[in-house]
């Protein structure tokens, strides 16, 4: 394309040189750019110097835009649509479904030394990542990779990402010490429909037929893939209808969190021009104002547990102890400290994961590829591990629902035209 150089506007120092040529009128002058690209760079005013000299400026504003929407990947300041390209969002998705099996199998090893411990676990998990998230922000700020522009993105969604997750935690325990175990994994599956729902009201996002039905396929799969090893009988024939009730609006808190970590990306992108918050932002402040929050709901959480709050501090000894593998009478912790430290390692990289399938497509797609490794684990743990001798066989109906589940993927997934990409997503 060509451009015109219209030299009215007041002389501004020359930055850059652009070359040599015969003393010609302003008007005529024009500048052969290379092809149209997506990222255009507007030259604001021109200078002739009275020598042999043409000048020129650079809009600042426009060459920010350009440079930050180059370094993200995308162009027109980021919308709410997926920010990454199908093979790079499919290769991110393989590796959350790894990284979740690993992290449930690894759960259920790191339960063997610690299962009389499960609290303090959690609690480390909780309070450790604070400090190790906000390590590697440190670094990569000082790397020039965290600007500080993203550090100063509002902390008021911070602080809902981590109200939203201690919340879910607290009601999700008080709610899984009054229902049967099986009921547990079935009733949470009500989390993508949270999700589904809370993107719409929220990030006013619209889904085709065959998401939404590929959605209920999905939860349809893996309820009847976990409940397929379950006793005869109803599950929840003697429980009051109020502790499933809080456990599916514990998953509704996991799901709003998800989704406000969505609109930050969303919402950063525009604040950035262009450029996407890094994940170690996101993960480390909402990760901060969640253990700020656990903190204060410590003593009825220990409670929850059957901890008065007056023994805590002795449980916290003994769960060190038991964690490290130190100190006399540990003959049930075999296995510390090296199984609870592989299952943080590992849950820390499925939830950076999850967060970077987060910012490159939607909430929803995370949670329905961690979905997929709920029937992959239950398998994994049916064989002989480690620390869990002997195995399960898997009954006809776990196949049938693992089965169902993989279609609704399939079906949420269904290729689509261009358009309608930009109208869906």
């Amino acid at each position: 394309m060509s451009i015109s150089l219209l030299l009215s506007s007041p002389p501004l120092p020359p930055p850059l040189l652009l070359g040599r040529g015969t003393r010609r009128s302003a008007a005529s002058l024009q500048l052969q750019t290379s092809p149209p690209s997506p990222l255009r760079v507007s030259l604001a005013a021109a200078r002739w110097d009275g020598g042999r000299r043409w000048w020129r400026v650079e809009a600042p504003q426009a060459t920010t835009r350009a440079r930050a929407a180059a370094r993200a990947g995308i162009s027109g300041g980021g919308g709410d649509g997926e920010g990454g390209d199908g093979t790079g969002i499919a290769a991110a998705a393989a590796v959350t479904v790894a990284l979740a099996v690993m992290n449930r199998v690894l759960y259920k090893l790191a339960l063997v030394p610690m299962r009389n411990y499960p609290f303090f676990l959690a609690q480390v998990t909780t309070f450790g990542y604070v400090i190790v998230y906000f390590s590697i922000l440190f670094i990569r700020y000082h790397a020039g990779i965290v600007s500080k522009e993203m550090l100063a993105l509002p902390k008021s969604r911070f602080m809902l990402i981590g109200l939203l997750e201690a919340l879910g935690v607290a009601s999700g325990m008080a709610a899984a010490a009054m229902l049967p175990g099986p009921s547990i994994p079935v009733l949470s599956q009500s989390f993508l429909v949270w999700q589904l729902i809370l993107s719409v009201l929220i990030l006013g996002r619209k889904y085709r037929a065959n998401q939404i039905f590929g959605c209920l396929l999905v939860t349809i799969g893996v309820i009847l893939a976990v409940t397929s090893g379950a006793n005869s009988g109803p599950l929840l024939s003697d429980v009051k209808l109020l502790w499933p009730a809080v456990l599916m609006a514990s998953s509704a808190c996991h799901a709003g969190a998800s989704i406000i970590k969505e609109f930050v990306f969303i919402d950063g992108a525009k604040r950035l021009e262009g450029q996407r918050p890094d994940i170690f932002v996101v993960n480390s402040f909402g990760s901060g104002f969640q253990a700020l929050f656990v903190f204060l709901l410590l003593p009825f959480l220990s409670n929850l547990k059957g901890i008065p709050l007056t023994e805590l501090p002795a449980y916290i000894n003994r769960g060190a102890a038991c964690f490290l593998n130190i100190g006399g009478n540990l003959k049930d912790c075999h296995g510390a400290p090296l199984l609870p430290l592989l299952f943080i390692a590992v849950n820390m990289a499925f939830n950076i994961s999850v967060l970077n399938l987060v910012k490159m497509s939607t909430a929803l797609v995370a949670s329905l590829t961690a979905t997929l490794a709920v029937p992959l684990s239950i398998y994994v743990l049916s064989l002989p591990l480690p620390y869990i001798p002997g195995g399960t066989n898997l009954s006809t109906s776990f196949l049938a629902g693992a089965s169902i589940l993989v279609v609704g993927l399939l079906i949420y997934n269904l290729p689509q035209k261009s358009a309608d990409r930009m109208k869906t997503d």
